[in-house]
């Protein structure tokens, strides 16, 4: 389960910013509390906030990282091999010394081992042309102090928790690109290949973006559903919010290394007791939409990892989204403790007594173009006085108490002569 994400000059974060999953002392909805590795860790966090104000920022910095960890491996190159382009991060860009400074990415993470259960702390460091600083620290359950894998600084490594012959590998192999974690799970180096599939692991949606949301709605993996138990399970998980929806029809058109083609159609009642058949184009958005999430979803449960959504709330009603998000939360259903990190607009969300306080986090951007993200546990009043459990919290939202809103103006540029 992730525990922290920290980052820092991304986009429009230009400061330290720091995503925390911990459980607060607060004692609504007490069930949503997972301990592990004496960690009291939440499965949910929505982000609210006006647009333009970072939300997709903060999901695509963490996007960023993952992407980074599970390809760095490839950068760099040598005579015989032409490089793979690297990944390039992207700086606040609003003053001098940001453009030229480092970005910093860095999670705390744990994995459910039992006994041997486990907190990783997983970090570096981007300069333009490379890794400027890298980091693994873990602790084990029992332990008060962190134990050093290694450490790197520059052309200095420090291979502290690497068996000699591993470590030597590494130095032969290692790019000023690439990560260490990254080629050391190429290298099948236990550890290492841990962290680097815990990043393998995370699922990613943004509904923002046109082309991921076509992507996402046209296309789904043939495992999901090319044998007839999981074609039933998909009917039922789309008949959750369509009644109609009574099964579906899968014909594989092709099959091959990317997953294939398939051609999908939902099985509806009519009204003189019959069915009809209809492509699954045709449905409306929002049935498209929750198609689109099944096999994240499915996999984030069955794997216990995180999923992150961007815009969860488009084309679908507030109903929907607390059904969906209930998946998470409820532990008799999550039972491998996923979570879900979502951003939204839908200020319901804030009022339906759903989520806790500490799941609740703001962006807003100043007029330097700077975004901060903050929690509604550790928001406090004019008059430093933390808000209260029993607020209104989605009337004081949409007020402004909570900052985090859009700044409005007439359209005067509509108005007619």
């Amino acid at each position: 389960m992730l525990i922290q994400f920290r980052f820092q000059n991304f986009k429009s974060f230009r400061d330290d910013t720091i995503l925390d999953l911990s459980a607060t002392k607060i004692t609504e909805h007490s069930q949503h509390i997972v301990s592990l590795g004496n960690e009291n860790l939440l499965p949910a966090a929505a982000i609210f906030g006006a647009n333009a104000s970072g939300k997709s920022n903060m999901i695509g910095a963490f996007r960023f990282m993952a992407t980074y960890v599970l390809n760095s491996f490839m950068y760099g190159g040598d005579s015989e091999k032409e490089p793979i382009d690297q990944l390039q991060h992207t700086p606040f860009l609003f003053d001098s010394t940001s453009r030229e400074a480092e970005s910093s990415f860095e999670v705390y993470f744990t994995r459910d081992g039992g006994q041997d259960t486990k907190i990783y702390n997983y970090g570096f460091t981007l300069k333009q042309n490379g890794v400027a600083e890298e980091w693994l620290n873990t602790r084990a359950k029992t332990a008060r102090k962190s134990k050093e894998i290694f450490y790197r600084n520059g052309e200095e490594l420090l291979l502290t928790g690497i068996s000699p012959k591993r470590q030597e590998n590494i130095l032969l192999s290692l790019e000023k690109e690439t990560l260490v974690v990254s080629l050391g799970a190429k290298l099948k180096i236990d550890i290492l290949k841990t962290v680097r599939d815990w990043f393998y692991h995370l699922n990613f949606a943004d509904f923002g973006d046109p082309y991921e949301n076509a992507f996402l709605t046209y296309w789904i993996p043939l495992n999901c559903i090319k044998d007839r138990s999981a074609q039933v399970n998909m009917a039922s998980y789309l008949s959750s919010f369509d009644p109609s929806i009574l099964d579906l029809q899968v014909k594989v058109l092709k099959e091959d290394e990317d997953g294939g083609q398939l051609e999908i159609s939902t099985i509806h009642r009519t009204t003189d007791g019959g069915t009809a058949q209809i492509p699954i184009s045709q449905e409306s958005g929002g049935t498209l939409k929750m198609f689109a999430l099944y096999p994240t979803l499915q996999k984030t449960l069955e794997n216990g990892s995180v999923l992150f959504v961007d815009e969860l709330n488009s084309r679908l009603h507030p109903l929907l989204v607390r059904n969906f998000l209930l998946t998470f939360l409820n532990p008799d259903i999550n039972v491998n403790h996923a979570q879900i990190i979502f951003t939204t607009h839908d200020s319901w969300q804030l009022s339906n007594n759903l989520l806790r306080r500490d799941e609740i986090w703001f962006t807003e951007k100043n007029e330097d173009g700077i975004s901060t993200l903050y929690s509604l546990s550790d928001f406090m009043d004019e008059d430093g006085v933390k808000i209260r459990k029993d607020e209104n919290h989605e009337k004081n939202y949409l007020l402004g108490k909570y900052g985090a809103i859009p700044t409005l103006k007439y359209l005067d540029v509509l108005r007619g002569e």
